[in-house]
């Protein structure tokens, strides 16, 4: 496996592709201009938000656990710190097409999008979950991508930062908006994914799995349908209304509702056969949960 190339800053990645930095904290790059060919196995990270749009390409990309069909008209969005692996070699310039932007976090500091980055949740997108665009939705980002370009090519003022940082919240709300859209068009798949993930639950609280293991994690059950946890957590969003971590606590909340009512275990038992190491932070959950400590759900029903 090769090491993995780190770049630290907006000129390690210009350098990377062989374009000229134009401003220290962003970068518009234009792939089909880009010469320099990466072999198979090449493996990046960067301390920076990475936005990648291809209009053709013949590679594959591995990001996170499994490998991505970078698809004709797709966009990847990559958070600072996650790695990405070519798992094919590009040899030709024509081979990739498209653009990529990337900016440096502290380009949003003190702005109102540095503080609302953490809403954009597809850039915590692990597997293949990129964004497929239609004709009007690329037309659309790459007006904002024009802009922000258009932008580069002026001289530093004061009203560089405002004007880019607002053309880069516009780029990321069209993202969050096509992301819906994608969420409705691939009804069929999610509902079989939210049906796996329910019966799993409900298969993890039935058997001796609990007592043994715990609480299962969102990630642990993001593994078990192949999807990134920010991915299934926003999937599960969508189809019933619930996050991954409040599904894991309903069942877990319905199971023990059926525990209380129907054995005579105390308080401390059920916690420790639900997985809790500590009895009060059940007693505090399950009162969050349903507005009674567990006593009294027991002693009202």
């Amino acid at each position: 496996m090769k090491p993995i190339t780190h770049l630290k800053s907006i000129s390690d990645i210009n350098r990377f592709v062989q374009s000229t930095t134009k401003h220290p904290l962003v970068s518009v790059v234009d792939f089909g201009k880009v010469d320099e060919y990466l072999e198979e196995g090449t493996r990046i990270s960067a301390d920076f938000y990475s936005m990648m749009f291809k209009n053709y390409c013949t590679n594959h990309l591995k990001y996170g656990r499994q490998s991505l069909d970078f698809q004709d008209g797709s966009l990847i969005c990559i958070a600072p710190k996650q790695v990405l692996e070519m798992d094919r070699e590009i040899e030709k310039k024509n081979d990739m097409m498209g653009w990529g932007l990337f900016f440096h976090p502290d380009l949003l500091r003190g702005t109102s999008l540095g503080n609302k980055m953490s809403e954009y949740t597809f850039f915590s997108y692990e597997t293949s979950e990129a964004l497929h665009l239609s004709e009007k939705e690329k037309q659309n980002l790459f007006d904002c991508v024009q802009k922000i370009e258009s932008e580069l090519q002026e001289n530093i003022d004061k009203h560089s930062q405002t004007l880019i940082v607002s053309n880069i919240e516009l780029l990321l709300n069209y993202c969050a908006r096509y992301y819906g859209r994608q969420f409705i068009t691939r009804k069929n798949s999610n509902v079989n994914a939210v049906l796996q993930v329910e019966k799993w639950l409900k298969d993890y609280f039935l058997t001796e799995k609990i007592k043994v293991s715990g609480l299962p994690t969102v990630k642990y059950l993001a593994d078990q349908v192949h999807l990134s946890p920010s991915y299934l957590s926003d999937l599960l969003k969508k189809e019933t209304g619930m996050t991954a971590q409040d599904l894991i606590h309903y069942h877990l909340i319905e199971t023990a509702k059926n525990i209380l009512l129907h054995t005579d275990h105390s308080v401390g038992e059920i916690a420790y056969s639900l997985g809790f190491e500590y009895p009060q932070y059940f007693s505090k959950l399950f009162k969050q949960k349903t507005g009674k400590t567990p006593v009294e759900y027991r002693n009202q029903n």
